[in-house]
């Protein structure tokens, strides 16, 4: 059984996935949620594959109905949730009666949040992923009105007290703070900053209204090249920190070229990427040097939680007969059966 959401407030809210990994090889940016943990544990929790399209709502309120029941799950940054008028808990499975107004107001702390819906949304696909993309004008940008269709609903869910939590995971939350600590290596150009190098982790950068899903843009204490070399254009990761002014530091997010022409001081690490994703406007940024085998563990560690995660929910999910367990391919019928 299909269903449906209408948007009766889109704010600033895109439809996404974990991006459009194909991407590169044709000259187009990766893009998709920016903050990639949460976006996994949100469709994790509403029992989709990590790469289902789902909503990511920026900085501003938003509010839609459904016309079927249907389980969602909100991440991300913290928010007043509402279904129905109730008050509900983020970092958790919903359920949402048909005909209910599920509402995200005042998002604080962070920046973005996620809304993850049981058995996906459906959206445009271009190169394997529904990635919002500026550069070729791609993507579903929501509006008053819209409606997305989902491509499963559920059943009515026997849960007598709808104030109440559908059931608790014990997921440890993200923190979020107007003071980020974000954890960077080495960059392929570091050298060419001689001592001036030091400054990234002895100066506190401010975030710029002009950062976006491209990059972040920082003010504060800038290093110095020391060469005057050109630097040809190339190659850059999602988290290379370019120093293109006197003005100020510039992190590339997944909106990112995929060429650029600045030295690189930096990299930062795929666990701070999140991080850096839920920086708001004047919000205060601090470096810290890790290495290449720290970050490794770290970005291990977080996979490894999602996994627990994802087995626990599995197994609520059987046992309560919603749904198929995450992850797991539809049962095709024998010829014949």
């Amino acid at each position: 059984m299909n269903g449906s959401l209408i948007i009766h407030q889109p704010g600033n809210s895109v439809v996404t996935d974990l991006g459009r990994f194909r991407g590169p090889r044709f000259g187009l940016p990766v893009n998709g949620a920016l903050d990639q943990f949460s976006a996994r544990a949100a469709n994790i929790l509403a029992a989709n594959a990590d790469n289902a399209p789902l909503l990511e709502v920026t900085a501003l309120d938003f509010r839609m109905r459904a016309t079927t029941d249907v389980l969602i799950a909100v991440t991300g940054a913290p928010l007043h949730l509402t279904v129905g008028g109730r008050e509900c808990p983020q970092w958790e499975p919903v359920s949402v009666r048909a005909g209910e107004t599920v509402a995200l107001r005042r998002i604080t702390g962070g920046l973005r949040a996620y809304v993850a819906v049981h058995g996906s949304v459906e959206a445009p696909v271009l190169l394997g992923s529904c990635a919002p993309d500026t550069v070729v004008g791609f993507g579903l940008r929501l509006s008053e009105g819209t409606e997305l269709k989902t491509s499963r609903s559920v059943g009515p869910i026997r849960q007598p007290y709808f104030d109440l939590p559908l059931f608790r995971l014990g997921l440890t939350r993200p923190e979020f703070s107007s003071r980020v600590v974000v954890e960077v290596t080495d960059g392929p150009d570091v050298d060419e900053f001689g001592d001036t190098a030091d400054l990234l982790y002895n100066t506190e950068y401010t975030v710029s209204g002009r950062s976006n899903h491209i990059g972040l843009r920082l003010g504060g204490a800038l290093p110095e090249r020391q060469s005057t070399a050109e630097v040809l254009s190339r190659g850059v990761p999602v988290g290379a920190i370019e120093v293109p002014s006197r003005e100020e530091l510039l992190v590339l997010h997944r909106g990112r070229g995929v060429t650029a022409g600045y030295p690189v001081l930096a990299v930062v690490t795929s666990r701070s990427l999140d991080v850096l994703a839920q920086a708001r406007p004047g919000h205060t940024i601090t470096f810290r040097k890790t290495t290449v085998p720290e970050a490794t563990a770290q970005h291990r560690a977080a996979l490894r939680e999602l996994e627990t995660l994802r087995s626990t929910v599995s197994t609520v999910f059987s046992l309560l007969g919603i749904g198929r367990q995450p992850g797991w391919p539809e049962l095709v019928p024998a010829a014949g059966s």
